[in-house]
């Protein structure tokens, strides 16, 4: 299925009930939604946007949003969403990367102050237009029919941008195919039906947004509702009003509504469950979690690669804390060892999937999608074992990608931001574990001028994390830097990431 057909599925079989709600909306109906973009499809169809191009997004969490995925699929473009905290810097690189054809933004990042964009939209190589969503609420000027939406499950559907080890972010391209497989999997695993709602407060460029807030309830028939940035303080009154059936969130969410004062006492009785993902979430705050606010909470395992989700602890079977749960429908999950053979007695590898979810490539880049989908299968760099009932345990991760409150880091990209700095000798970024958002960045710098000997002056510091912060988004930035004379070594040369784990751990107050 190519869900392109959706909203005008929705329209002609229920054309009052609810699809989408947020703050500025209301709640839009089937029909309302559907004709919102017919009339964003003729826009962008304007703009020049045809079959094969790519529609770039850069909204926070709003109706405009998902109506540009629609409009984009309508046409047969693929949609790629940007992160709105990233700078224009990131920005561009992104809209360069994949050439998007247009970009629909909240401001024209034109307008940014030059601080935060030493690269401007309009000094990319090949221009980009920018759209603003207030133009594209405009009556619409007289165009010929749209033409039906594609049909295609191999069309290119969404380009998901994840930071990997060369310290530059790669696309991820998933088809129309993907996206099917995902859903399907979705409504099956969490018992969807018309009667579900979800609550949205994960952000919308993340594929878990997307796909299990959004596309899924969606395509299940039921509706969804759109919350902006996330407030602990500020959640459960838009529960209460929204009285959604699910929500999915990350463990830095649940840690903060866990730390909500004693009198906080929501009421939560329209839940079914809730979801955690992108990094592994105690046991304890699961239990304190589920024992306080009276929802089952499921934790699962995903990747962008493989469109989001690959295992999930059961709804209606043995849920297992520390585990993230069996493989979902549709999709195998193996571990291997160093030599690419599956291990079959409970001992650690690495984790492998297979399925009809696993991405079409990472955009531009053959090497690096030839080492990831090897096989047929997907090698994600974590490590892991299955338990005797064929439960994942996540043990660890072979890369060194640090989660901070559900958000993937990825410490070369920081590096290579660091090492730009001209007093920026060597620098080697590692996570610290937070009680709140799991992990933070921890940067270790080795400076050209003078001996590197500490005490340094805390205006030197202060330099070089401006300097990060002008080029990346406020997520990504280092909570501190640290100077050493020499960064350790390992003895094949490398720099010594275990020892910098622990010194880092090492109060400097």
């Amino acid at each position: 299925m190519n869900l392109s057909r959706l909203p005008a599925v929705r329209r002609e079989q229920a054309p009052n009930a609810p699809a989408l709600t947020d703050d500025a909306h209301g709640t839009l109906s089937n029909a309302g939604f559907a004709d919102l973009i017919d009339r964003y499809a003729r826009h962008l169809a304007h703009r020049g946007v045809r079959p094969g191009d790519i529609v770039a997004v850069k909204l926070t969490n709003r109706v405009e949003l998902v109506a540009t995925l629609f409009a984009a699929w309508r046409l047969g473009a693929a949609l790629t969403p940007v992160n709105p905290a990233l700078t224009a810097t990131e920005t561009a690189y992104q809209l360069d990367d994949c050439r998007a054809r247009v970009v629909v933004t909240e401001e024209v990042p034109d307008g940014l102050p030059a601080a935060t964009a030493p690269i401007t939209l309009a000094e990319l190589a090949e221009p980009v237009e920018p759209v603003e969503p207030t133009e594209l609420t405009a009556p619409a000027p007289d165009f010929a029919p749209l033409p039906e939406p594609p049909a295609d499950g191999d069309a290119l559907a969404l380009v998901i941008y994840t930071s990997g080890t060369t310290g530059r972010p790669k696309g991820v391209e998933l088809l129309h195919r993907n996206i099917d497989a995902m859903t399907e999997a979705m409504i099956e695993t969490m018992r969807l039906t018309p009667a579900d709602h979800s609550l949205l407060i994960l952000p919308l460029f993340h594929v878990n947004g997307i796909v299990v807030s959004v596309l899924s309830p969606l395509r299940a028939g039921g509706q969804a509702t759109l919350v902006g940035r996330f407030s602990a303080k500020g959640f459960f009154g838009a529960l209460e009003r929204a009285r959604p059936t699910f929500f999915s969130g990350v463990p830095a969410i649940y840690a903060m509504l866990a730390d909500l004062p004693p009198e906080v006492r929501p009421d939560t009785s329209s839940l079914r469950f809730a979801v955690c993902g992108a990094a592994p979430m105690p046991p304890g705050l699961i239990a304190a979690v589920e024992k306080r606010f009276g929802f089952r909470l499921v934790e699962g395992y995903g990747l962008s690669e493989a469109t989001c989700a690959s295992t999930s602890n059961p709804l209606d079977g043995p849920r297992k804390p520390g585990t993230v749960g069996l493989p979902l429908p549709g999709q195998t999950v193996s571990i291997v060892d160093e030599r690419g053979r599956t291990v079959t007695d409970g001992g650690i590898g690495e984790v492998v999937i297979a399925g009809p979810t696993l991405m079409h490539g990472y955009l531009g880049r053959p090497e690096e999608t030839a080492k990831a989908l090897r096989g047929g299968r997907l090698h994600t760099g974590d490590l892991g074992r299955l338990d005797e009932d064929g439960y994942l345990v996540l043990v660890d991760r072979v890369k060194d990608m640090i989660i901070r409150g559900g958000e993937n880091v990825y410490p070369k990209e920081i590096e290579t931001v660091l090492h730009g700095h001209p007093a920026v000798r060597e620098a080697a970024v590692v996570g610290r574990p937070d009680p709140v958002l799991g992990e933070v960045p921890v940067a270790f710098v080795a400076l050209r001028d003078g001996t590197g000997e500490l005490p340094v002056e805390g205006a030197e510091i202060a330099e070089i994390a401006a300097f990060a912060a002008e080029r990346l988004a406020p997520y990504k930035c280092p909570v501190e830097i640290l100077v050493l004379p020499e960064l350790p070594r390992n003895p094949v040369g490398k720099t010594d990431k275990p020892a910098l784990r622990r010194r880092a751990l090492t109060p400097t107050g």
